[in-house]
């Protein structure tokens, strides 16, 4: 009779197996990440409308030079 927490197996001793939790494996890490990635070259992470002024034109200031005394 084998101990506690063993089994036999064809006249071996062997340990039971032990109970795992489900975990992600590399490769679905690696698909999530790229998949994360391609949605952000696709469609954007952020809205248009988020009330930024960064896609408004800047309107051209005269440099030092120019001399509006005349």
């Amino acid at each position: 009779m084998p101990p506690e927490g063993f089994h036999e197996v064809r006249r071996h001793i062997r340990r039971n197996p032990r109970p795992r939790g489900k975990k992600l494996g590399g490769w679905t890490i690696t698909g999530t990440v790229a998949f994360v990635w391609l949605w952000g070259q696709v469609f954007g992470f952020g809205s248009s409308d988020s009330g930024a002024e960064t896609n408004k034109p800047v309107a051209p200031t005269p440099s030092v030079s120019a001399s509006s005394s005349r």
